[in-house]
């Protein structure tokens, strides 16, 4: 071949390289039928490649045979090049027509045209390989022979699935994917990672985490550095964060995944980041949660009961009963009993440490509520009322309790009325510190749980002490 195919040679290689999906790098030198000057750098690209590759001219010999063509068939660039066609050294003598007639053929076509063709190695052995072929043209623009790429059909299809696994999890996969480079920012989001991580696709990509997780992205961060220095964990990992959103934060439970990407065109393991994969199972867990707290609190009524059966004074069964509905529940109870209009204080844990609910030493003055006190609203609507301090600073929330006459730290509070014989005896109320979250409906159902039993000895309390109830 001249000068001028040989340029067309290296054109269309490199063309042939592209097609194959992979890239080349440089290894030893190849053997060319004709070295020409200029032609050793086509022999060098030729033979460094990563596809195996040989060509025709337009007689049917093997011109060009790399490095790679001969890892997969066996047969040297030495034993190959020069030879007139396949037949009886890598096709079968029934095969041969056949496949040099559709190899020829290529180089009056357009475009590459792909085919399966099985081929002999040189240890006999037969290998089905997928071949993208395109026809040569020289200096005057006709036909100047065909040259191929190909690869075992095995490894084609393997790599086919890699890329159609990726695009799949990338598209709309039911798992979020994410892929963080070595800053731990985000350089690919699918669908559903965006859609979980409240922004798009493209809009998530080079920004800090933090920007869209308010709470847990410690934990992320934490869980993306080692799989970066020590690989990729043994199994999930469930991570309870925070995102931001225009309603305050959204808390989500995503069970995880990640995965350490390395190249695999370096000799050393170079890492490239972290996949990681989550599904959001938020909704689960809460619900594995509320039963568990519900089994919790149902044991410890349980336990209560038999508790103030136990206990001969009444006064004794209403405080032991608050004790034990306090655990996991509430930081600090009271107990106001009605009397006219007023409220006495009753019985309360200690305000400045945790202790047990105990009766007030001469407590017969009223407390000092004012109009509008949750406690007040309770007994007007027999019903439960909680309140909180909102999101005010430590200064505000002292003073808020304060009014309250609660003790400082409190930030949360659920009023509950006594009820015993159709009648109101007077509020329980449970008090929670800021750490704390506020007290919800559920929590409602467990206060009034409690109160039916403060209640009952409550009532027994004041018929032995010959006192009445409002």
């Amino acid at each position: 071949m001249g000068s001028g195919t040989a340029d067309a040679s290296a054109s269309d290689a490199a063309g042939a390289t592209g097609a194959a999906g992979v890239t080349g790098a440089p290894d030893t030198t190849v053997t060319d039928a004709a070295p020409v000057p200029g032609a050793e750098l086509l022999a060098a690209l030729l033979d460094g490649m990563d596809t195996a590759l040989f060509a025709l001219d337009t007689g049917g010999t093997v011109t060009h045979w790399n490095r790679q063509a001969e890892r997969v068939l066996g047969w040297s660039a030495a034993e190959v090049v020069g030879r007139d066609g396949f037949a009886g050294w890598a096709v079968r003598g029934p095969d041969a027509d056949e496949v040099r007639r559709r190899l020829m053929a290529i180089q009056d076509s357009q475009g590459r045209q792909v085919h399966e063709f099985a081929l002999v190695r040189k240890d006999g052995g037969r290998v089905l390989v997928r071949m993208q072929a395109a026809g040569m043209r020289g200096g005057d623009g006709g036909p100047a022979g065909v040259y191929c790429a190909f690869s075992e059909a095995h490894a084609q299809i393997d790599l086919e699935r890699s890329i159609a696994l990726s695009e799949a999890l990338f598209q709309d996969g039911p798992w979020g994917v994410v892929l963080v480079d070595a800053d731990l920012r985000p350089t690919v989001v699918n669908a559903h990672a965006a859609r979980a991580l409240g922004g798009g696709r493209t809009s998530l990509l080079g920004r800090p985490l933090g920007e869209v997780v308010l709470q847990g992205v410690e934990d992320l961060e934490g869980a993306f550095h080692h799989v970066l220095a020590a690989g990729a964990p043994p199994a999930p990992a469930e991570l309870w964060v925070t995102l931001r959103s225009r309603e305050g934060g959204r808390r989500r439970c995503w069970r995880s995944g990640f995965l350490r990407l390395s190249s695999p065109l370096t000799e050393e393991a170079v890492p490239l980041g972290v996949a990681w994969l989550f599904q959001d199972v938020t909704e689960a867990r809460a619900a594995e949660q509320a039963a568990a707290r519900l089994r919790f609190r149902s044991a410890q009524l349980h336990r209560a009961a038999r508790a103030a059966a136990e206990c001969e004074d009444p006064w004794e069964a209403a405080t032991t009963t608050l004790d034990f509905s306090l655990a996991g529940f509430a930081d600090h109870a009271l107990l106001d009993l009605v009397a006219g209009k007023a409220l006495i204080p009753t019985a309360a844990t200690p305000t400045d440490a945790p202790g047990p609910c105990l009766l007030v030493a001469g407590g017969s003055l009223p407390a000092r509520y004012g109009p509008g006190h949750p406690a007040f609203q309770t007994l007007d609507r027999i019903a439960p009322v909680r309140v909180s301090a909102g999101g005010e600073a430590s200064a505000g929330r002292g003073a808020w309790a304060a009014e309250r006459q609660w003790p400082r730290h409190v930030a949360h509070a659920l009023c509950v009325a006594l009820r015993s014989r159709g009648r109101t005896l007077g509020v329980v109320t449970f008090l929670r510190t800021a750490d704390r979250p506020a007290f919800e409906r559920e929590d409602a159902a467990h206060a009034e749980s409690a109160a039916v039993r403060v209640a009952s000895a409550v009532d027994l309390a004041l018929l032995l002490d010959g006192r009445t109830g409002g």
